[in-house]
Parts: C-alpha cells; structure tokens; sequence
C-alpha cells in the first residue's frame, strides 16, 4: 500500500455549472482524510460582490491569492490581496471575495477537512 495520492487539477471535477470560471474541489479526488483543498479561477468581475457571505462556525480557512490580484471581504473590512498573499479567516467571520480586475485571479483554498456536523452560514447582503 501506498503512502500517497498523486492527480491533476483536471481529475477533479468543476462544481461551478454554469457559473463563469472553475472551482475544483481535490479532497475528494485525492482521498484526503484530514485537508480540505480547493482550486479556483476567478474571470474578471467574478465572485461575491453584490450577493451573500459565508462563515463557519468551527473551522478556519487560509486563502492563498496564486496569481492576479482578488479583493476580500472579511466582517466589515475590505482589502486587496496579490499574489502570494495568504489570509487566515478566523471562525465565525463572514468573508467573501471577489475579482475587480480585468485577468483572471487563481485561488487556492485550504483548511480542517469538514466534520458532518460542521454547518456553514450564509449572510445575505453581506457586500452590497
């Protein structure tokens, strides 16, 4: 038995739909047990402004700005992130993040891999 899991961005599936860019979830496709790990490619004036925020009660999560340049919404401040830039966001802190710019942004999201009963809360007219 092996002691390690090898897979491209591309073995994932993009759960986006119809939504503009891609959002590949790699937990699953890597079989992890404890880290939940997610890629996104955020188009241009894509992602939560103007629509709702969402926090977890138990889990943090760290955010990793690969290349472009994203805007994040974390409680009542707002800020601008370049590449290479990772953010901690705290429990119960509502966040949301969004491309201002006209390239695409490449995200990488990661943290505790959620528990069944860990809820997610949605905040509705979060960023105006």
């Amino acid at each position: 038995m092996s002691g390690f899991t090898v897979k491209q961005l591309e073995d994932a599936p993009d759960v986006l739909g119809d939504y503009p860019g891609e959002m590949r979830m790699l937990t699953q496709t890597l079989g992890s047990e404890q880290v939940a790990f997610t890629w996104r490619r955020m188009p241009p004036e894509t992602g939560g402004r103007g629509s709702y925020g969402h926090f977890h009660h138990t889990q943090e999560e760290v955010y990793f700005v690969a290349d472009g340049e994203l805007t994040f919404k974390c409680g009542d401040d707002e800020f601008k992130a370049g590449p290479g830039t990772a953010v901690r966001i705290a429990p119960e802190t509502p966040r949301s993040v969004h491309n201002d710019t006209d390239s695409d942004v490449i995200l990488i999201m990661t943290s505790v891999k959620n528990s069944a009963d860990e809820e997610v809360g949605k905040v509705e007219d979060f960023w105006p």
